[in-house]
């Protein structure tokens, strides 16, 4: 029988190869973000770019002419830095053993624990893809989508309807460019109006905040720094930022969800550690020849040396 790639992975996989292997990437993901609490939230998104295409297999983090990375939908990611000094140390205490792909995986769970959101176990094993490509990229949601599309863009991934709601409440922490969420504002769908989904409180606000398309603005305007289910009670309130939010709260198929989660807040927090182990196990490299484990994170492993021939042939 052949076992499903994800089932091949194992909470205790590194047990014996690198004892200290998570224990490491805790200390670092803790010492980076309290230096920049804003990385906890770009950690979280980078990994859920990384598993959006290809599945968890750290192909956003190759940097190369024409990667994922490269791409228009890629310049706003950010924690590259944190991932590389997580690596450098992994590969001093135990070489050529934990994948990039783990390491994103297991940070963006510390990432999360450290602004008070729930812990989990992740089940470990992945590795490493050789292949990105910058043009699927664009297949990342980007804010503008409707319901339809992300549900799709879900179910492509084996993720259902509750990972879609749950996994959108990422948003209680992080920042969005105004760039992302000016067409609401002044002309939506060409009607030369604002959004009516939005709060006219909240419309003002924004208005003032996002004079600039370069600015930044908290996804949660209520408690932008903790990790909590308010996220769900501002789009009751039309206070959900990107488009893609706001109609979480007003769509028949996702609307029940918004409103038990809201009223909720431990259903969302349990739900959550559910859903980032399902996206976590998107599509992995698990096989001997599927991927690698890279040297670092930047690029893939060079070929081995060419090698003797014991009769005197060259093998490439």
């Amino acid at each position: 029988m052949v076992v499903p790639p994800a089932e091949s992975l194992a909470i205790s996989y590194y047990q014996n190869s690198c004892p200290e292997a998570e224990a490491i990437i805790y200390r670092k993901v803790n010492q980076w973000v309290n230096s920049d609490y804003t990385l906890a939230a770009a950690i979280l998104r980078l990994h859920f770019h990384d598993c959006a295409i290809r599945g968890c297999d750290a192909s956003i983090l190759l940097n190369h002419v024409g990667s994922e990375r490269q791409a228009p939908n890629s310049k706003t990611l950010r924690g590259f830095e944190l991932i590389d000094d997580i690596k450098a140390e992994l590969e001093k205490s135990c070489p050529k053993t934990v994948s990039c792909a783990d390491i994103l995986t297991a940070a963006a769970r510390d990432a999360t624990v450290k602004l008070g959101g729930p812990f989990w176990e992740v089940p470990l094993g992945r590795k490493d893809g050789f292949v990105s490509i910058a043009k699927e990229a664009d297949m990342v949601p980007m804010g503008h989508e409707t319901v339809t599309q992300l549900i799709e863009f879900c179910q492509a991934r084996g993720l259902n309807i509750v990972d879609l709601v749950v996994l959108s409440g990422a948003h209680t922490i992080g920042r969005s460019t105004c760039d992302s969420l000016q067409f609401r504002l002044y002309n939506f769908n060409g009607t030369k109006k604002p959004d009516p989904s939005i709060d006219w409180k909240y419309l003002n606000f924004l208005r003032r905040k996002c004079r600039w398309a370069s600015e930044y603005v908290e996804l949660d305007g209520t408690t932008p720094m903790k990790f909590d289910a308010i996220y769900y009670t501002n789009l009751e309130k039309k206070m959900g930022l990107l488009a893609t939010d706001q109609e979480l709260a007003e769509d028949a198929r996702t609307a029940p969800l918004v409103t038990a989660l809201a009223g909720q807040p431990y259903m969302f927090t349990s739900q959550f550690a559910v859903s980032m182990v399902n996206l976590g196990n998107v599509q992995v490299l698990t096989g001997i020849h599927e991927g690698e484990i890279r040297q670092n994170c930047n690029w893939v492993n060079p070929p081995l040396p060419s090698l003797p021939h014991p009769h005197g042939l060259h093998i490439p």
